[in-house]
């Protein structure tokens, strides 16, 4: 059974054009091509890279994130409720009114004390300052090594230049080596970050970016397997471009450098909407989906890769929505709002804390003990919602 449904997945009508066959696309005479089973060295470089990922985080991120001074917000842990932690757990993180009511009744606490347990119950599970700057330092610096490495695997060649020389010869292009690896490594990298989903800090956009990861993966593969290394080496390329920017932005971000990461932010948004809505349509899915058929007739592939092609540029819209809201903030308020993929952590305290802590005033004029100095403590510590 599994050789049949081999036999019928490698099918050449499904990955070739027509006249084209896979006796084509064999080494010979010192010539190499792609082969699908290349890219099952991706596996094993996952998992080297998601060792090299923990050693970075621990050793190189996590000193540098207390270097440079990120501050983890110090969390009230909320007092031990068996009942309230089974809700939470296996019904709902945020229930409304009338549940908490009810909850409230069953455990003898006031709806105040209900509400404060599941404020910093929430707390617990969000992440760290230094967690989120450790992250984005790693790829910030993954995605630099393979925006350098990819210009300087494509630099020297005319499809970069010229994305319609991507079909001479199509599918008779031999397989450059330095292409080769650079393609493994960022397999690898999407594949490590499907493993880490569930440890990763997850944003508002994770069905996003969890669709971006197969997707990217699916383009990856299927280019390779049919000999299209020549226009998915620019997509890769085209991605990654403004990726550094963004985890730099994030960093600034967590490190309160907010003209630096107002700036970053705004260059960031001008290469993500540039290469991301003017390059990929009219450079990209310009000869994808007609430069590529002048010498062949359309066939499974085509429509395939294209159909990909289109679900990135629709995530290419949605995120460039977020993106032109936060120019908007920007613009209109004077500093760049909070980043809207983002948990915001919630006050853990309620009424009823407040006003228990809360000492007299006398004179109008708060003691610096009070809620109004703590929370500009928390200010200047750095624990604003970051990106």
């Amino acid at each position: 059974m599994l050789s049949s449904l081999n036999e019928w997945l490698w099918q050449e009508k499904f990955w070739l054009p027509p006249n084209a066959s896979w006796a084509d696309l064999e080494d010979r005479n010192g010539v190499v091509y792609p082969h699908p089973r290349d890219l099952l060295a991706a596996v094993p470089l996952a998992l080297v890279l998601l060792a090299l990922r923990m050693a970075f985080e621990k050793f190189v991120g996590l000193p540098l994130s207390r270097w440079l001074g990120v501050q983890d917000r110090i969390r009230r842990p909320a007092t031990p409720n068996s009942t309230l932690e089974k809700y939470f757990l296996t019904k709902q993180r945020r229930p409304k009114e009338p549940e908490l009511a009810l909850l409230a009744t069953q455990c003898g606490l006031t709806l105040r004390q209900t509400q404060c347990w599941f404020r910093r119950r929430l707390n617990q599970d969000r992440p760290h300052l230094s967690k989120k700057f450790c992250e984005a330092s790693w790829r910030f610096l993954f995605y630099l090594c393979t925006v350098v490495g990819g210009l300087s695997v494509l630099y020297n060649e005319p499809w970069l230049w010229k994305p319609a020389m991507c079909w001479d010869s199509y599918p008779n292009q031999p397989l450059n080596m330095r292409l080769y690896w650079w393609y493994l490594l960022e397999l690898s990298f999407y594949l490590s970050l499907l493993i880490r989903l569930r440890m990763d800090i997850r944003r508002k956009d994770f069905k996003e970016q969890v669709t971006h990861h197969f997707v990217t993966i699916f383009l990856v593969i299927f280019s390779y397997s049919a000999n299209l290394l020549r226009i998915g080496s620019l997509v890769l390329l085209l991605h990654d471009t403004a990726d550094p920017l963004l985890e730099a932005c994030k960093m600034f971000n967590y490190l309160r450098w907010r003209r630096s990461c107002d700036l970053s932010f705004l260059i960031f948004s001008c290469v993500f909407l540039y290469t991301r809505l003017v390059l990929f349509p009219t450079q990209i899915l310009y000869t994808t989906y007609y430069e590529s058929i002048i010498q062949w007739a359309p066939f499974f592939g085509y429509y395939f890769f294209n159909g990909l092609l289109v679900l990135l540029q629709l995530l290419h819209v949605f995120w460039s929505c977020l993106i032109l809201r936060m120019i908007f903030h920007l613009m209109r308020q004077g500093q760049m709002e909070k980043d809207i993929r983002s948990d915001v952590e919630e006050s853990d305290l309620s009424e009823e804390d407040t006003t228990q802590e809360r000492p007299q005033l006398r004179n109008g004029t708060a003691p610096a003990g009070g809620p109004r100095s703590r929370l500009t403590g928390r200010l200047a510590n750095g624990h604003t919602a970051a990106m």
